[in-house]
């Protein structure tokens, strides 16, 4: 199972990078695609910090501009990359203790959490590629199948 998490904390890794790549060539940055991909880092980072058990660095929807997202976006791939590599296939049954944004205390496995945040982060991906896209823009190709085979998978150009 590890190994399988390490794999998708790599595509994670890739396909905020094709994100960042995307809105970093748009003529003009659509806001709320910027605003939704800094939820998706300010999210990761909430998470990462939950399974460390210290503070966020950031909020989950933090106000960052585009140089702010790539540094950020650095800085949360390489914790993952040090936390998933600290990890056993024992700590993965460990139960995380955490209040959500809300204030509310949950108990989750480290395994469950390293799940919500892969999936999560290609939801909210999924949106950002819609924001693109009704701005006339490329949307970034992230599907998991485009990481795997080593290029992207097909995508329709904007206006086609």
């Amino acid at each position: 199972m590890l190994t399988e998490l390490r794999h998708l904390r790599d595509h994670l890794a890739w396909a905020d990078d094709a994100v960042l790549r995307e809105l970093a060539g748009a003529t003009t940055l659509p806001a709320d695609a910027a605003r939704e991909f800094a939820h998706v880092l300010g999210s990761e980072e909430a998470w990462l910090a939950r399974l460390e058990q210290r503070s966020a660095r950031m909020s989950i929807w933090p106000d960052l501009c585009l140089p702010e997202l790539q540094q950020f976006a650095l800085v949360v791939q390489r914790g993952y990359a040090d936390h998933l590599e600290s990890l056993t296939e024992a700590d993965l049954h460990r139960v995380v203790t955490y209040q959500n944004s809300a204030g509310i205390s949950f108990e989750t496995t480290v395994r469950d959490i390293l799940h919500h945040v892969f999936l999560h982060a290609q939801y909210h991906r999924g949106k950002v590629n819609l924001l693109l896209r009704q701005a006339g823009l490329t949307p970034a190709p992230v599907d998991y199948i485009g990481f795997i085979r080593g290029f992207p998978a097909a995508v329709t150009r904007a206006g086609q």
